[in-house]
C-alpha cells in the first residue's frame, strides 16, 4: 500500500507517496539491496507461496485483489503464481501511483483494473476470491486499521482468502532496512501476534502463519530449506492466512 491513512497538520500523508510514485522502485530498491536481491524476486517469491500454501487448503482463486497494490509491482505475479487467477484488481489511494499501474498493465497485456478504494473496485468488478496485501498495514495508524480490514472483508466472497504480509518487526535487519527508505521511516510495525489478534477481531477465521525469508542471496544455497523454517520468528516478513466464513 502506497498510503498512510492519516493526516498531519492537515495535510494528507497520501501526498507523500504521489510524490515518490515515479522513483517509487529506486527508493525499495535502497531498502531491499542489502539483500543482494531486488523487488521483483520479492514480489515473486511471496505469491509463489501463497499459491502453494492456497492450493493446499484447496483453493484456487480465480480474481484477486492486491490491497494498497501500489504502482501495480506485484500484479503480474499474480498470474504468473496461479494458474487459476484470470483478472487481478488493485486498490491503493494514490491516484499518482495508480497511472504507473494503468500504464504497466497496459503494456504487458495484463487483465488488471485499479481502484482508489475495495468499494470502487466491487462496485466495477464484483467479488474476489482471494485478497492480498504486503507492507500495507504499517502504512495506516492503529485506529484506521478496523475499517481497512472491514473494506477487505466486505469484497471477499463468503469463504474467501485473506493473505495479510508484512515486515516482522523482530527482524533487525528488516528495521534497518526500512530506514533507509523514506516512506517506511514512520512506519508502525505490526508484530505477528498483533496481526492475528486484528484480523481474528475483524470476523476473519486465522488459518496459518508463515515466516519467510532467511536468508540473502550470497547464501542462496541455504534457501531450499527455507520451507523448513517457515515456524521460526525470524523471517524477515511474515504471512497470516486468514478466511472470511461460509
Amino acid at each position: 500500500m502506497q498510503n498512510k491513512q492519516s493526516n498531519v497538520m492537515n495535510q494528507p500523508v497520501e501526498l507523500t507517496f504521489d510524490e515518490t510514485a515515479a522513483r517509487y522502485k529506486e527508493e525499495l530498491n535502497r531498502g531491499v539491496s542489502l539483500t543482494g536481491e531486488n523487488p521483483e524476486f520479492f514480489a515473486k517469491s511471496r505469491l509463489t507461496w501463497v499459491a502453494q500454501r492456497l492450493a493446499k487448503w484447496g483453493s484456487h482463486p480465480k480474481k484477486a485483489l492486491d490491497f494498497g497494490c501500489g504502482t501495480g509491482g506485484g500484479t503480474p505475479y499474480f498470474f504468473q503464481a496461479f494458474e487459476s487467477i484470470g483478472e487481478c484488481v488493485g486498490t491503493d489511494p494514490s491516484p499518482k501511483s495508480l497511472e504507473v499501474a494503468r500504464e504497466q498493465a497496459t503494456q504487458l497485456g495484463l487483465n488488471a483494473s485499479y481502484f482508489s478504494t475495495p468499494q470502487e473496485a466491487q462496485e466495477a468488478r464484483g467479488p474476489v476470491d482471494m485478497a492480498f496485501c504486503n507492507g500495507v498495514f504499517h502504512h495506516i495508524v492503529p485506529e484506521e486499521r478496523p475499517a481497512a480490514l472491514r473494506s477487505v472483508w466486505e469484497i471477499l466472497k463468503p469463504g474467501g482468502w485473506f493473505v495479510f504480509s508484512e515486515n516482522n518487526p523482530w527482524n533487525p535487519m528488516m528495521r534497518y532496512a526500512m530506514s533507509r527508505v523514506s516512506f517506511d521511516k514512520d512506519a508502525i510495525l505490526i508484530s505477528p501476534p498483533e496481526a492475528k489478534r486484528l484480523l481474528a477481531t475483524a470476523g476473519f477465521e486465522v488459518r496459518g502463519l508463515d515466516f519467510l525469508f532467511f536468508f540473502p542471496r550470497l547464501l542462496a544455497f541455504c534457501r531450499p530449506v527455507e520451507s523448513l523454517l517457515t515456524r521460526l520468528p525470524v523471517g524477515a516478513q511474515y504471512m497470516v492466512f486468514a478466511q472470511r466464513p461460509q
